[in-house]
């Protein structure tokens, strides 16, 4: 008798994890293409989208052919020790064996049971998280960075610092052993992204002065598309993560829910607080301050601890992207959109309050006499090993992520600029991509007159179809 898929394969998970997926990469495409293509002045709309899409494709090529076992296959060394479990062998995934295989986490068995779907499915969902890390950094450097650096650079910093970080927390690395935990990402995407993108964005330079003084949105509906889709994606973002679809999935999509409204909520109302009016930027600011907050924490807290992290993070951050910002270093570097404060800062606080509100009772995989329980559990039930653990690893992620950044932006910069031409600044979209987002000439395209029913200069207007 015939089965389209094997014993071991359920296929309520294997739908869940593909739909997660998919969740997660419209985020980056098209969330924060639509979102960087809308927040940037009207000139670096077509840049800042292509970048993006050049991103999420040059991720997936070196993702298959050899990062993603780099971040979740077998130790480079044996034994417990931190650089026999810094990161993992590299090889492709493209074998048919490979694809339809029962996918696994050599090292991670002891954190999660047995995967009920196959390694293609746990592959293309971590290749969104990764893809998503270095388009999150972009933000730093937008309307500056030149485009044939920052190929290599995608390319070189998944490899060398993604898969690192992932390895050490995901993958049943060195911190993981220790007891640190980062549910989806705070700071292996959030954190890594922030602390990459403010050094890239000082290694690079300031955009033009003009740039920085008119520091104002082309398109604020499809900034509003853009924060929607990331919003309501980060329920795959997070929902995915328990690997099952179960109890812990719903929780952490509910919690990342609770976190974000409170997020948004608090922000728009320290605008009130402190005299300013609440514009859809700034509370997309908050928004996206909830989403990340929560993102370390989701299946970690209960529902309070959710709304605690939304006040707490929300707060913090506001007042550092307020305020902070005008102190050395970080008035000093032009950090296009404020990476380091919604995502770098609010990782940091995510992870830490993990630390804290963490409960036991939340995300429980039941172990064998082999393999012990897994759950976590924070200060304020008792225990602060794992705050202690969560701050030695937000450490090293900074440090680490901070200078690897800086080395390899060196690196790429010995064979190309990595700033693009100051009469390519100047003009914009057009001189890097050769046409703009909004073109008062529109090419015809084959069509004798232009395109039917399409205006095709200025003060010409539609011909009616009446």
């Amino acid at each position: 008798m015939l089965s389209a898929y094997p014993s071991w394969l359920s296929p309520g998970d294997n739908a869940w994890q593909l739909t997660a997926a998919t969740l997660v990469g419209l985020m980056s495409v098209p969330g924060l293409v639509v979102l960087y293509g809308g927040v940037m002045q009207k000139r670096w709309s077509i840049n800042s989208m292509m970048l993006t899409f050049a991103a999420f494709s040059i991720v997936l090529i070196v993702w298959v052919l050899w990062a993603f076992k780099m971040g979740f296959g077998h130790p480079i060394g044996k034994g417990s020790g931190f650089f026999s479990t810094f990161i993992g062998k590299p090889g492709d995934i493209l074998s048919h064996s490979q694809e339809q295989g029962r996918a696994s986490i050599p090292l991670g068995d002891a954190g999660t049971p047995n995967f009920r779907f196959p390694m293609s499915s746990l592959a293309y969902f971590q290749f969104v998280f990764a893809a998503i890390t270095p388009i999150l950094m972009l933000g730093s450097v937008l309307g500056r960075v030149n485009f044939k650096a920052w190929v290599p650079f995608v390319a070189l910093w998944t490899t060398f610092i993604y898969t690192v970080n992932a390895f050490l927390i995901w993958g049943g690395g060195w911190f993981a052993h220790k007891g640190a935990v980062d549910f989806s990402g705070g700071y292996v995407i959030h954190l890594s992204a922030g602390v990459s993108g403010f050094v890239a964005a000082a290694v690079i330079g300031p955009r033009l002065q003009r740039d920085r003084e008119i520091d104002a949105p082309n398109n604020v509906a499809m900034v509003a598309v853009g924060a929607g889709l990331l919003w309501l994606g980060w329920n795959g973002f997070n929902g995915g993560d328990p690997y099952f679809a179960g109890a812990a999935a719903s929780a952490a999509v509910l919690n990342t829910n609770l976190c974000t409204a409170v997020a948004f909520l608090v922000w728009v109302l320290w605008d009130y607080l402190t005299g300013r009016k609440p514009g859809l930027i700034s509370g997309v600011n908050g928004m996206i301050t909830g989403l990340v907050c929560i993102t370390p924490a989701a299946g970690y807290v209960n529902g309070w601890g959710a709304m605690a992290l939304g006040v707490i993070g929300s707060t913090l951050v506001y007042f550092a992207l307020n305020y902070l910002s005008r102190l050395r270093p970080f008035r000093n570097v032009d950090d296009t959109l404020g990476v380091i404060y919604t995502h770098g800062f609010a990782g940091l606080a995510g992870g830490l309050l993990t630390g804290v509100f963490a409960d036991q009772r939340l995300l429980v995989y039941i172990g064998s006499g082999k393999v012990p329980s897994f759950s976590a559990q924070g200060v304020i039930h008792g225990n602060w090993t794992l705050l202690k653990w969560q701050f030695f690893a937000a450490l090293w992620v900074i440090v680490f992520s901070g200078v690897g950044t800086f080395i390899l932006l060196k690196l790429v910069g010995l064979f190309v600029p990595l700033r693009m031409s100051e009469e390519n600044m100047e003009i914009g979209d057009t001189a890097e991509h050769g046409h703009e987002v909004y073109p008062s000439d529109v090419p015809s395209l084959g069509f004798p007159g232009g395109i039917p029913g399409l205006a095709t200069g200025p003060g010409q207007a539609a011909p009616s179809t009446a």
